[in-house]
């Protein structure tokens, strides 16, 4: 296993930079998530780690031993990429076991590695079988035993479920999740899905523009987002955000609506408040705090989303658990939970949340 540093981390193309002043401390046996929008520069961050890509400026060091002049193949570092990569003229076993087969490691030795990982995978029954053969769930763990065979010091992902369907994505999230908690391996994983990340890691990282918005465990991001793009980037469904305007004591909406502060804070840079979906109580109209007509109402079962007008505000959404009878025209009145508003500056920072209604 390994632990990984990384210090005042750079990368240019060019005069272009395009990373800048990553620091980031990974535990030994820790899963870490990358994410972020495209182009943010979390494949870039892996890369580097990896050695594809070499460092402009800063340190990695993997247990104490600076990693930036290191081969590729020198790391111990194992990567499973997007795409599966398997040979197809190649079966499920040679394909596992390769990288032992160019070492020069011998048949049995081979063979007993490649059925260990089989077995940690669930492929036993599938060693005999060519990639053609195969669901695209079935060759991601392929590859991923390919990485195992290794025996490496880490492992890095780089958006390995893009290319399943969806309930192939949940399928081998699970996996990942187990296999993780079988090796104890430190793993760094990059992905665009925010779901994938609030599943899976047990820090995120969260990257934009080049740099590192915010690292935390999925609670403390979703709780208690640093800024206005962590907060709508980390939930699903995004969250809302309102325009606020400093008061006495708090904060002003839009429609004239005051609301005080519980909290001590500096209200002088207030611009926006946010809440998100599924802390919005829906009420018979003229009965909530708010006023507004349904939109859009789609049913999923498990959920109801509602995309609604509020009189003086504008557009929102709202996650309700089950199904409800509300329809497209209804009226109807809305109530935030108080405790899970945030308030954010004109800089997009976080300053605070737990506000109440004034009288």
């Amino acid at each position: 296993m390994a632990r990984m540093e990384i210090k005042n981390l750079m990368k240019r193309y060019g005069q272009t930079e395009v990373m800048r002043d990553i620091n980031l401390d990974i535990k030994d046996g820790e899963f870490i998530v990358l994410v972020g929008p495209s182009g943010c520069g979390k494949s870039t961050l892996l890369r580097m780690i990896a050695g594809l890509e070499p460092i402009s400026g800063g340190e990695f060091l993997i247990d104490g031993h600076r990693m930036n002049d290191m081969r590729p193949r020198d790391r111990d570092i194992a990567m499973v990429f997007q795409s599966y990569a398997l040979y197809p003229h190649m079966d499920v076993e040679r394909n596992m076991g390769f990288s032992m087969e160019i070492r020069g490691d011998d048949k049995i030795k081979r063979k007993q590695r490649v059925l260990e990982a089989a077995k940690v995978l669930g492929l036993e029954h599938l060693l005999s079988r060519y990639p053609k053969e195969l669901s695209g769930g079935q060759r991601q763990r392929v590859a991923m035993g390919r990485a195992i065979i290794r025996d490496p010091r880490a492992f890095l992902f780089d958006e390995p479920l893009s290319n399943l369907d969806a309930s192939l994505r949940v399928e081998m999230r699970l996996e990942i999740a187990r296999l993780h908690k079988r090796l104890g391996a430190t793993m760094v994983y990059v992905t665009h899905d925010q779901v994938e990340a609030l599943t899976l890691a047990d820090r995120i990282v969260v990257l934009e523009g080049g740099n590192i918005q915010q690292i935390g465990s999925p609670l403390e991001l979703y709780e208690r987002p640093a800024n206005r793009f962590v907060a709508q980037f980390i939930g699903s469904p995004t969250m809302n955000i309102i325009p606020v305007s400093p008061a006495q004591n708090g904060v002003t909406l839009a429609n004239g609506t005051c609301l005080s502060l519980s909290d001590t804070l500096d209200l002088n840079a207030a611009a926006e408040l946010g809440i998100r979906p599924e802390h919005i109580h829906v009420l018979p109209y003229g009965t909530g705090d708010f006023d507004a007509e349904a939109e859009v109402v789609e049913h999923l079962g498990s959920d109801t989303n509602l995309f609604v007008r509020v009189d003086g505000i504008g557009p929102l959404m709202v996650r309700v658990h089950g199904n409800v009878p509300n329809q497209p025209g209804d009226r109807i009145g809305l109530r935030f939970q108080l405790e899970n508003i945030h308030i954010f500056s004109t800089d997009g920072r976080a300053l605070g949340r737990r506000i109440t209604l004034a009288a």
